[in-house]
């Protein structure tokens, strides 16, 4: 299908690193191998919370659902993208795109809203620790996930909407997946509309909740430069330092992504950090809260030989 004026679009065809074919099945590799650790390792993090008592707090609570999240947020694309990276064609229907766009952008929106709550649980737990307890109980952990859910679902319907309903000049998106803003750029309508939406929502689903992290990390670190003896500052900041990693790279690969100025040379660039941001901090996630969390370890070791002696 041709670039023109207002085409009908039943179809998209996926160009993403169009100028790397040879390339192709390297990426498909490696998405594959990542996607199955992402898989495994956000499912092994979710099945020890449950199993273990010493893990139903509201910390792994919220553990469990980013978890969650990430298998949803990579289940979205990935498989789409695996095969893309095998086939010719390269293509997604109009609704699927919508689908892709709409579960995508939710599940992004969600875990932006989820971090900044887990870092509201770590700083009660660390600058209110006698009123922790009462203030961050099981419904009021609850009702925070199911806000987050809420604010990222509802935020992708506005915005998947208003984007399905233009019209299109051609078919051919130049990336790697249904990302919004390449869709955007297809249309033949005044996109004036969606830009303003997509900024006022940014300003809740991105930078006040970085504000918020920023403000509670401010006072955890002075919470943790008031404790006297270094083993118990870097016993209390161990207990948030898998978070601010998780931050780090959450947010970092975000803000560089849509906030550098553009460049039309930066674009296979550009797809790569989007790669990196949804595929390989998912993956991380697990390895991260895994290898740095000694209840995690804890739990393990004990599931571990609760099965074996149960074989014995």
């Amino acid at each position: 299908m041709e670039r023109q004026n207002k085409t009908t679009v039943t179809i998209f065809f996926l160009h993403g690193l169009d100028g790397y074919p040879v390339f192709y099945f390297i990426f498909f590799l490696l998405c594959l191998i990542m996607y199955i650790v992402i898989l495994l390792g956000n499912s092994f993090l979710i099945t020890v919370s449950i199993l273990d008592s010493h893990l139903h707090t509201p910390m792994y609570f919220f553990l469990s659902n980013l978890s969650f999240l990430d298998i949803c947020y990579t289940s979205s694309s990935i498989p789409m993208l695996l095969v893309n990276f095998l086939s010719e064609e390269k293509s997604i229907s109009f609704i699927g795109c919508g689908v892709q766009m709409f579960f995508s952008f939710a599940m992004g929106a969600t875990e932006c809203v989820l971090l900044a709550i887990m870092a509201y649980d770590r700083y009660l737990a660390i600058c209110k620790p006698l009123r922790y307890p009462i203030i961050m109980n099981k419904g009021l952990g609850v009702k925070l996930v199911t806000s987050c859910w809420m604010a990222g679902g509802f935020t992708s319907v506005i915005q998947t909407t208003l984007t399905m309903k233009l019209s299109f000049c051609g078919n051919i998106i130049d990336y790697l997946t249904c990302e919004i803003l390449a869709v955007l750029k297809l249309s033949c309508d005044d996109i004036s509309l969606n830009v303003t939406v997509m900024m006022i929502s940014n300003i809740f689903i991105i930078v006040i909740p970085v504000v918020f992290i920023f403000i509670s990390y401010f006072f955890i670190l002075i919470t943790i430069l008031r404790i006297n003896s270094a083993e118990g500052r870097k016993k209390t900041f161990s207990t948030c330092s898998s978070h601010l990693t998780v931050v780090i790279m959450f947010y970092g690969t975000i803000l560089f992504m849509y906030m550098k100025p553009e460049s039309k040379d930066s674009h296979a660039t550009d797809e790569m950090i989007a790669l990196f941001y949804a595929v390989v901090i998912p993956m991380l996630n697990p390895i991260i809260y895994s290898l740095r969390n000694k209840d995690v370890k804890a739990a393990v070791k004990k599931l571990s030989k609760n099965i074996f002696s149960q074989r014995i």
